[in-house]
């Protein structure tokens, strides 16, 4: 059982270490002012280069009392089925929008998830890693 935990660790590791390489190049291409969805687009077509399977606008059930309600909820890009990623752009992280996401990886049940600002001078001030 540690050892495949550990293997899921490092593969975590691993499509962490590719999501971020793959959101500087787009932060470098693009800059910081655009829309979230610029990025967006921007990024799923980078991690797709890369081999990686992405979906994008995901829908997010909520489950209340049992029952899945569609609430609207929408993961911006899911990664490998195994890392959720919420795009910014915003002068600033609020800490709702590190509760979004720590929402996000509730409901899913999965562990890994990062909040990209991409309205920052510099892409590496606008990463933040979020585990559950």
């Amino acid at each position: 059982m540690y050892g495949v935990d550990a293997d899921f660790f490092k593969q975590e590791n691993k499509l962490t270490h590719q999501i971020i390489g793959a959101a500087l190049e787009v932060h470098k291409s693009l800059g910081p002012g655009l829309l979230e969805t610029s990025y967006e687009v921007c990024l799923e077509y980078e991690l797709m280069q890369k081999g990686l399977f992405v979906a994008r606008q995901v829908p997010q059930p909520l489950v209340y009392k049992g029952v899945k309600l569609d609430a609207g909820y929408r993961i911006d890009l899911l990664v490998e089925d195994c890392i959720i990623l919420e795009i910014k752009s915003v002068a600033a992280i609020a800490p709702v929008h590190k509760a979004q996401l720590m929402t996000y990886l509730k409901l899913t049940g999965l562990r890994v998830g990062l909040l990209l600002n991409f309205n920052v001078d510099l892409m590496k001030n606008g990463i933040t890693r979020l585990v559950l």
